[in-house]
């Protein structure tokens, strides 16, 4: 639920790139290893997993839409994507920077227990969210298959039990901007997003996607692409994703100069006046 935002002006080294590098202290392989999922018994447990946390989410979504009765199903669906995103964030945070391994030193390495349960609990949001965004067409063609490119990517990584560490990286950029993003959206149902608040979380949006979705993203990118390990799909999807965030980016970069000049031409206004108050007061004293 980013792109509709935006467009309103209210908003993956092993191999070639580090397969020679030592890996980050704190940051090694897990010895813990979930391999392919070939076996019925290890398939029904991640397809299980998924189910619950797809009811999760939507059981979430339904008390939301019971105990605030008096606002649109779009808030209730908001609260959902605000709680997928902070739980998301420090999640997959957890993962990359103490769990391991470090995604841009073992790209296409074997999952873990906790990666698995990592994207089995995103893959019920990106479900939910998806059919949301369907039945309701809140969202255009380009979110849309955001969606489904961030569904297959993360299927794909469970059914090979492999890549988990890019593709939670991936998760990660993504997610880290989410709160912000809804916190504009929640600032303006409140009629506080023209404030200090507002202008604070807008700072700190562009920011936060700026530095880690195109600069991050973009070293993510790299190693996964000079990785032999991981499969094409997986960098086919990467890129995919890495495209879709520049065409956010040159969203917000036209939104925030339209906020820019606003601002400046307040301000000039503003001044203008004063100056002109001040010359008025000066002439009528003398």
């Amino acid at each position: 639920m980013e792109l509709r935002d935006l467009q309103s002006g209210e908003a993956p080294g092993g191999g070639g790139a580090g397969g020679n590098r030592r890996p980050r202290p704190g940051l090694a392989r897990p010895a813990s290893r979930v391999g392919p999922a070939s076996s019925p018994r290890m398939v029904a447990s991640m397809v299980l997993r998924v189910a619950c946390s797809l009811m999760g989410w939507f059981s979430l979504y339904t008390c939301s839409c019971r105990w605030n009765k008096d606002r649109t199903y779009e808030w209730s669906c908001r609260l959902v994507t605000l709680t997928h995103g902070v739980l998301a964030t420090f999640l997959s945070g957890y993962i990359g920077f103490i769990d391991g391994p470090w995604p841009m030193s073992y790209p296409g390495s074997p999952n873990t227990p906790l990666q698995v349960h990592a994207l089995c609990m995103s893959l019920g949001y990106f479900l939910f969210d998806l059919g949301w965004c369907v039945y309701f067409q809140a969202e255009g063609a380009l979110m849309l298959a955001h969606h489904t490119i961030s569904i297959l990517g993360i299927t794909v990584s469970l059914a090979l039990g492999e890549s988990a560490a890019e593709v939670n990286a991936v998760i990660f950029g993504s997610e880290i901007t989410n709160p912000l993003l809804q916190a504009r959206w929640f600032l303006r149902e409140k009629g506080l997003y023209h404030s200090l608040a507002g202008d604070v979380v807008d700072f700190f949006f562009i920011v936060l996607f700026t530095g880690v979705r195109i600069g991050v993203g973009a070293w993510l990118m790299y190693c996964v692409l000079m990785s032999p390990k991981p499969i094409w799909f997986i960098k086919v999807g990467g890129v995919f994703m890495y495209a879709v965030s520049w065409v956010f980016m040159v969203s917000i970069c036209r939104f925030a100069r339209r906020k820019s000049m606003k601002k400046y031409h307040a301000w000039k206004s503003r001044w203008s006046g004063e100056m002109n108050s001040n010359a008025n007061g000066y002439l009528k004293i003398h």
